[in-house]
């Protein structure tokens, strides 16, 4: 559907998933996905700019439906020629007719069966299943359990997304029904990810139980490392959860600007360090190449194994 080599979608990561990033995985036979997180129109058509000069390859851009500055930055996608949006935040029903005009592939990320149905139903043309394993923003169900309701209730490619991190894992979603799969967090720690190096070692030496959830009270959980950061939003949450009305611009101001206080300042006590729970598992850094070869090899040999044993 979209000519990529290999059915491996690197996650649209805002402040992480730059064109440095992207053009990696789109050479290496993926499909690179260009965060536009809350940027204005004019920064994401430099993001496009770059993108083409870095490949030649299919890639993507991922749009927050919730950015201030959605609708021109819809403009900007379409006009640029880009091929493949990914939406998150919402439903791109509004901007779905300005998309197919574009000639544009369109595929949300949802988190329940639900939304799925709905976004087959407004012209999405595949779709991304994320379990609450993935980091950043989450739903309440998990990989396993989700993935294959949404491909038993929709007939469009499913693409695996949360809690992937090697063969094994991608083999798992693809036997789930799965068309492809959806990394972040191990693409986080490739040699041509720019995050600040104290991110990725804190990603590279994290353990099963290290992430936590944090903003369940505002409707908009995140998963992230534990840290200072954790630890203070937390104990706000707990407090502001036990009032009658709770004060959710306390819990805004205590997580304003914290994602780029990690990926580019490398503050591991009070950034925002977004990981899913497949943290535990990476532990090496490798180019994006490497990582795509990688996971092809170890879901190859697994299949194989299990067809050998039946």
């Amino acid at each position: 559907m979209i000519g990529i080599e290999y059915p491996i979608i690197q996650g649209g990561m805002a402040w992480v998933a730059n064109p440095a990033l992207a053009s990696a995985v789109s050479n290496a036979g993926g499909l690179g996905i260009v965060a536009c997180g809350h940027a204005p129109g004019e920064v994401v058509k430099g993001f496009i700019e770059e993108m083409n000069r870095l490949t030649d390859k299919p890639y993507g851009v991922n749009i927050m439906l919730l950015s201030p500055f959605v609708d021109e930055v819809v403009d900007v996608v379409c006009q640029a020629g880009v091929k493949v949006v990914c939406t998150g935040a919402g439903s791109p029903g509004k901007y779905m007719a300005k998309f197919k005009e574009a000639g544009i592939t369109v595929i949300p990320v949802v988190a329940s069966v639900a939304l799925a149905k709905r976004m087959e139903k407004e012209g999405a043309d595949a779709i991304v299943v994320e379990g609450m394993e993935a980091g950043g923003h989450i739903g309440k169900s998990t990989t396993m359990a989700l993935l294959p309701q949404v491909v038993d209730a929709v007939s469009v490619p499913v693409i695996g997304a949360g809690g992937i991190g090697d063969g094994r894992g991608m083999a798992a979603a693809l036997m789930l029904g799965a068309d492809a799969v959806q990394l972040g967090t191990r693409f986080l720690v490739s040699t041509e990810c720019t995050a600040h190096d104290n991110f990725k070692a804190s990603v590279l030496k994290a353990k099963d139980i290290d992430t936590v959830i944090t903003g369940q009270i505002t409707g908009h959980p995140v998963r992230v490392l534990r840290n200072k950061l954790t630890k203070i939003y937390l104990q706000a949450e707990k407090e502001e959860t036990s009032k009658e009305n709770p004060d959710f611009e306390r819990l805004e101001e205590i997580g304003r600007g914290a994602l780029r206080r990690i990926v580019v300042e490398g503050d591991t006590q009070m950034g925002s360090m977004m990981a899913g729970q497949i943290a535990g598992l990476i532990s090496k850094e490798q180019s994006c190449s490497e990582i795509i070869q990688e996971l092809m090899a170890e879901s190859h040999e697994v299949i194989q194994k299990e067809l050998a044993r039946f």
